[in-house]
């Protein structure tokens, strides 16, 4: 019998990264596409400021198809939610029933979640949902996954943590307050290999810019990358 189709929502980041390597481990339901809002006005992903090639490649990596959901900059809310919408409607169409999530704490965003995908008949999924951050990056890093610091909110996390390597020299550096996962917004990361990829990806760390209050690390494309673009964009 085969198992319920799911699209997970897919940040670039760790906690994403993660939550498909458990959903595939441990879940009754088969990740069939991985999901992600794209700023097209720069060609990035929206708030990790990634680029699209990058993110292309990640999905390559995880052997999976890749829907982006495009989004204007700046994008009113009404936007974000007809253009989601629009995409569990092509999810439905396509006979997926879930969409899973790498949320760790957030309440709030959770109950959004909840309540728009029960108007679109979809099924939320958090594998990651409530478990101990510093257990679970030390697990994280122990699992072979790698990631650089690509958004740094200067408020909460020095600047000079952009562009940094998520690894236990980073997690012993981090100030008393920092959340070892940057759950409250301290920081975002870019995963570039980690046991839900076939193959790592080669990146480099490019200019480090402020930028709406943020501080974004650019990651470029390393000189020997080859990974293909995912099958099945759109």
């Amino acid at each position: 019998m085969s198992k319920p189709k799911a699209w997970l929502s897919w940040s670039s980041g760790k906690d994403s990264a993660w939550a498909l390597h458990l959903t595939r481990a441990q879940a009754d339901v088969e990740v069939v596409a991985l999901m992600t809002t794209v700023n097209t006005t720069h060609g990035r992903v929206a708030m990790h400021a990634v680029r699209e090639a990058l993110l292309d490649q990640q999905a390559a990596a995880a052997g999976l198809p890749l829907v982006k959901i495009p989004l204007p900059w700046p994008c009113a809310n009404d936007r974000y939610e007809e253009e989601m919408t629009r995409a569990m409607s092509r999810a439905s169409e396509e006979g997926v029933t879930h969409i899973v999530f790498g949320d760790l704490f957030l309440e709030d965003i959770r109950r959004y979640r909840e309540e728009k995908l029960a108007l679109c008949g979809m099924m939320p999924l958090f594998p990651v949902w409530r478990r101990d951050t510093a257990r679970l990056a030390d697990e994280m890093i122990a699992s072979g996954l790698r990631a650089h610091l690509t958004c740094v909110d200067p408020k909460q996390l020095d600047a000079r943590f952009a562009g940094r390597r998520f690894d236990a020299e980073l997690l012993r550096d981090l100030p008393p307050g920092v959340d070892p996962c940057g759950e409250n917004g301290e920081f975002h990361t870019f995963v570039y290999a980690g046991p839900m990829f076939r193959t790592a990806l080669d990146v480099e760390v490019g200019q480090v810019v402020e930028r709406d209050g943020f501080v974004f690390a650019d990651l470029l494309p390393g000189k020997t990358a080859d990974a293909a673009p995912a099958a099945g964009v759109a």
